[in-house]
């Protein structure tokens, strides 16, 4: 029997499993008995990592041992340091990736050794190796790596395989945005043109409001959170908090008692209107809309020419990201899957279709490469030598599994070498694109000039992962170049050494987190509140510390189930 492949929507804010369960994909609960598991990672004081809602709640009170966010920096040689150690985005991912599994295993009674990892479809050849050797530090086989718009497309398609129609995937997250075009024939999804911004999301405009909210603060009293690493960390939690409920009412209350700033503690209350916040957030909407028009040009389509908006991505919630999706296509966007769940679901599916899972036998996909990808190359103005000018090989667009061959010759006299510098990007000049690597060539024949030439050969997978093939067309000696040793990927033994490297770190125990979790998600809410509030929670954690102590389950169950109650009861009541 083929064992089921996990699907995984490793997010910048969030991430979740899911698998194929039958005829339908199901998103699996982690060890909270929630969806959502937090891309946090915390050291605390004794060694011990957090991973998860524990890691995140911990962030407003210690945020220098904790790390959010670091999928951006997927593909970069970036470090976090966490308390006396640091880590790099691949590593930390790879302890999301590790929690998720642990998780999807004991709500499924599965064992995984296999995933489907979805990237955004803007990530370039850097972040997605990054994210493949995350997944095998984490003891997973990523034989698939799938953008999150086609992931949501494929849960979506599942829903109806018979019908025909053009769709636009707008997938907005916590740290990136992806708009991808596609078609649905009877079960075909087709990809037609992918854009985005692999620095754009939800968080981002949380930021804006943390720096809108500062400069209030700043007017009013003369101080500001953000020279306060605690002081900002509260501010932006307070914010995200805020911005989700200014989704569902025109306006909100925000309170910081006892705010850190450079100067000293303030205590701060005021009030957030939608309408304000979304002028501060037109920024950031006008950066929506240009990835969009540029994914409907590559498509050779006009707005009119969509016949349904899907909107997935839990950003997409804010009701100011809605209307802009109605104003560019004319038609209201859908949300037929669960915003947060969609592209999970789209990863089982793809898992399933890997498996050769019979309840989806009647689905294809295909994709298209999000980035056109070549080498430096030179030409020449009269008799003067232009160099650093971007030769692409594989075209934006180009349907994805592809594979396609140029054919360059040496521009000197006797030249013995030549040098293939990979790139990707969009820019005419090299110095504007992204360097993946490079390969030299020696012991070339020794000819005139444009005598000897070079075939390089360039295989795009269904990963999105480069493979560079060069043959020397006079002798048919081929080279072959891995990208292997470009900023933050790994090579087999580099993996290897980080695999045990996590085995050997002091996770927190996995049948403790739902006690952690609650007690650290408590101890944030306690810095926000003041007068008797604050002194019933302060009295509510200090009985589950205490049952803990006494170890008898009975009594820490039902202190942890009434401190839960009473979280969610006064953050209700204090918004």
């Amino acid at each position: 029997m083929t064992r089921p492949i996990l699907g995984i929507d490793l997010g910048t804010t969030h991430s979740l499993a899911a698998v194929m369960d039958g005829a339908r994909p199901r998103v699996l609960e982690n060890a909270l008995g929630e969806i959502l598991t937090p891309s946090a990672v915390h050291l605390d004081a004794r060694g011990h990592l957090l991973v998860g809602a524990a890691a995140k709640a911990r962030a407003t009170k210690e945020p220098e041992r904790t790390a959010v966010g670091f999928k951006r920096d997927m593909g970069t040689d970036r470090r976090y340091v966490l308390g006396d150690r640091s880590f790099s985005p691949v590593e930390l991912s790879a302890m999301v990736l590790k929690q998720v599994r642990e998780d999807a295993e004991a709500a499924s009674g599965e064992r995984y050794e296999e995933a489907v990892i979805t990237v955004p479809a803007y990530f370039g050849e850097l972040q997605r190796r990054a994210t493949k050797d995350a997944g095998a530090i984490a003891g997973l086989r990523v034989e698939r790596i799938i953008n999150e718009p086609t992931a949501a497309a494929l849960a979506y398609g599942l829903h109806d395989t018979s019908r025909k129609t053009r769709v636009a995937v707008l997938d907005l997250g916590g740290g990136t945005f992806d708009v991808t075009v596609l078609e649905i024939i009877e079960g075909i999804i087709e990809i037609q043109a992918s854009s985005g911004d692999a620095r754009l999301g939800g968080d981002d405009f949380v930021s804006v409001m943390a720096e809108l909210v500062d400069e209030r603060i700043r007017r009013e009293h003369g101080r500001s959170a953000a020279g306060h690493p605690v002081g900002w960390a509260r501010l932006q939690e307070a914010c995200e908090g805020a911005k989700r409920r200014l989704s569902e009412q025109n306006e909100t209350r925000l309170a910081l008692p006892a705010l850190p700033t450079e100067a000293g503690e303030i205590d701060v209350e005021l009030t957030l209107e939608r309408e304000e916040m979304e002028r501060a957030f037109t920024p950031l909407l006008d950066r929506i809309e240009a990835p969009v028009q540029r994914a409907l040009r590559d498509a050779r389509l006009r707005p009119t020419d969509i016949q349904e908006v899907l909107l997935v991505g839990g950003a997409t919630r804010m009701p100011v990201v809605f209307r802009l999706a109605a104003k560019l296509f004319g038609r209201m966007p859908l949300r037929t899957l669960p915003p947060d769940e969609a592209v999970a679901l789209g990863a089982a599916v793809q898992g399933a279709l890997k498996a050769g899972h019979a309840g989806v036998d009647d689905l294809v996909v295909t994709d298209v490469a999000p980035f056109s990808l070549g080498v430096a190359c030179s030409d020449f103005l009269g008799k003067r030598r232009i160099d650093g000018l971007f030769c692409p090989i594989i075209e934006r667009g180009s349907v994805i599994p592809v594979s396609r061959v140029r054919r360059f010759a040496t521009t000197v006299d006797q030249q013995s070498a030549i040098e293939i510098e990979v790139f990707q990007g969009e820019h005419s000049h090299t110095s504007d694109n992204t360097k993946l690597g490079a390969y030299a060539i020696d012991d070339l024949p020794r000819k005139p000039a444009n005598e000897v030439c070079v075939d390089v050969r360039f295989t795009y997978d269904l990963n999105g992962l480069l493979d560079v093939d060069m043959t020397v067309v006079e002798t048919g000696e081929i080279s072959s170049f891995f990208i292997e040793r470009s900023p933050g990927s790994l090579s087999t033994n580099q993996i290897e050494r980080a695999r045990q490297m996590m085995q050997s770190l002091k996770f927190h125990p996995r049948d403790a987190l739902p006690n952690t979790a609650a007690l650290a998600r408590a101890e944030a809410l306690y810095m926000e509140l003041s007068g008797a509030p604050r002194s019933d929670l302060g009295h509510a954690i200090a009985m589950l510390s205490a049952a803990l102590d006494g170890q008898d389950q009975t009594e820490i169950e039902m202190c942890r189930d009434g401190l839960n109650q009473m979280v969610e009861r006064l953050r209700h009541r204090s918004h």
